[in-house]
């Protein structure tokens, strides 16, 4: 896969229903670390509508005409209290499995940060280890390992916080 055929566009509340099917196989792949159950009827509904609602920003990505994942950025404050007002944060991350391991998802991260330069947070919690990884690679090859890392707890679950500074495009 090359760069160019990856795009990535802000989406607005005209796609809920892309990011609410989008957020199936995401809950379904979090279920491992988060004990997310299914709804009565077998799905992994989740009411995207006060996504738009909330102070943050929707993106999809695509492969050629291929959805391949999603993210939401906001604002960190939730995690970090006042300190965290102007950090940006990764709220949600989500590539489709038959685009990881190429190499998308950091070009995703990467012209995210690109368009939201500043402070950033990346939270990955600790027990999805694939994530911590995922995160860990791609901020330190992208701040040139300028960057901190630190283990957190909040609601009792252990958190891995990365905190570096994005660049401009």
């Amino acid at each position: 896969m090359t760069a160019h055929e990856l795009t990535v566009a802000q989406a607005g509340p005209e796609s809920d229903p892309v990011l609410r099917n989008l957020f199936e196989h995401y809950l379904h792949d979090m279920s491992e670390w988060f004990q997310f159950d299914t709804q009565s009827d077998g799905s992994y509904s989740y009411d995207t509508a006060g996504i738009w609602k909330k102070p943050c920003s929707a993106y999809l990505a695509r492969v050629n005409a291929a959805l391949a994942g999603f993210a939401l950025i906001g604002s960190a404050q939730q995690w970090l209290g006042d300190p965290g007002a102007g950090v940006h944060d990764v709220h949600e991350f989500f590539v489709l499995r038959r685009f990881r391991r190429d190499g998308l998802g950091r070009r995703l991260a990467e012209r995210l940060w690109a368009q939201h330069p500043g402070d950033w947070l990346v939270r990955a919690a600790e027990a999805n280890r694939p994530a911590v990884a995922f995160w860990r690679n791609a901020i330190a090859s992208y701040a040139g390992g300028s960057y901190g890392e630190e283990e957190c707890t909040s609601n009792g679950r252990s958190w891995r916080y990365f905190r570096f500074e994005a660049r401009p495009a």
